[in-house]
């Protein structure tokens, strides 16, 4: 009979148990990385899937762009030859529309920059005649006024060291303000919120009636809100009712540049708009996601189509629809 060595079993048994605890051990870390690379993976697939959700969102708000601006620059009807005379109906000022394209609804609105108050352009009465409308006291609509032209106003050599000191520089810097006033004009509306003397409040009230886009200093007045005809210099209580009633009516803007025509009103009031326009574009996906841009677009080019101007994107980007003239009958 065979005798085993119970020395001799006694390493090999515990050999046998470390080799156990390492593969364990391994195991355990393999698992660990196995469910980190899950989660990476996972990660990757939600980042991967947002991307193409904004890839996708982009993609429908060119096409909407591309779609604003074939409706606005579209070469309109020419006249029979025998009949010059025949009015070539104008470009469209306003405009909406809807389409669906892959697994999306989207809805479209477009209105002129002409309706609104290119910071720019505008004249410091006009400003200061609008901020009056928005129920600030006169005279402190024309300082506002005043201090909106002297951040847009070019600094002058002074001949002596006082003059010097009586400039927009001055009062920013007696103010404690960091910065000069541009000396240029405005490259964005929020830039308002530089300008020295400018309650927030109204900055907040009067940056949906304001632009720098339009590139004019005329107002479209027939698809301008209430709040910027009734700040036109010259601008009647009885002239703006019948206004209001001339654009419910539909009334062809021949009728309107008479009604317009007797008064001192050429320079600050136009009856068409300009090859700026604001597209709004909401997107509504079958999967209940929603989606919304802002973009400001320039037509009338002759090497594209439209040229983009600002965008913006985000529901609390759109610009409220405050002030709004009546839809005109079509």
């Amino acid at each position: 009979m065979t005798m085993r060595n119970p020395r001799r079993a006694q390493p090999l048994a515990t050999s046998r148990g470390f080799i156990l605890v390492a593969a364990l051990w391994i195991i355990a870390a393999l698992a660990t990385l196995a469910s980190i690379f899950s989660i990476y993976l996972a990660n990757t697939a939600a980042s991967l899937s947002l991307n193409d959700s904004a890839v996708q969102s982009e993609a429908l708000v060119v096409a909407s762009l591309e779609l604003t601006a074939y409706q606005v620059s579209g070469p309109p009807p020419a006249a029979p030859p025998a009949r010059r005379d025949v009015n070539v109906p104008p470009r469209p000022a306003r405009g909406d529309f809807r389409f669906r394209l892959g697994r999306a609804d989207v809805a479209v609105n477009f209105t002129t920059e002409a309706a609104r108050i290119d910071l720019n352009f505008a004249s410091p009465q006009l400003l200061a005649s609008f901020f009056a409308v928005l129920g600030t006291q006169r005279q402190e609509a024309e300082q506002y006024a005043e201090r909106i032209a002297g951040w847009t106003r070019k600094p002058k050599a002074t001949p002596t060291a006082a003059a010097a000191e009586d400039n927009e520089e001055a009062l920013y810097r007696a103010a404690g303000r960091s910065y000069a006033p541009r000396g240029g004009p405005f490259a964005h509306i929020d830039e308002l919120s530089l300008v020295i003397g400018l309650p927030p409040t109204l900055i907040e009230r009067a940056k949906p009636f304001l632009t720098i886009y339009s590139g004019k200093p005329q107002i479209d007045v027939l698809e301008a809100a209430p709040e910027v005809i009734a700040a036109i210099p010259g601008i009647t209580p009885d002239l703006l009712n019948a206004l209001t009633e001339a654009r419910r009516t539909g009334a062809d803007s021949q009728s309107v540049a008479r009604m317009l025509g007797a008064l001192p009103l050429q320079g600050a009031v136009a009856i068409e708009g300009g090859d700026a326009y604001r597209v709004q574009v909401r997107i509504h996906y079958d999967n209940g996601r929603q989606e919304a841009s802002e973009v400001v677009i320039l037509t009338g080019l002759t090497d594209r189509p439209y040229r983009v101007l600002s965008w913006r994107d985000g529901f609390d980007a759109l610009s409220p629809l405050t002030g709004q003239p009546p839809a005109r009958p079509r």
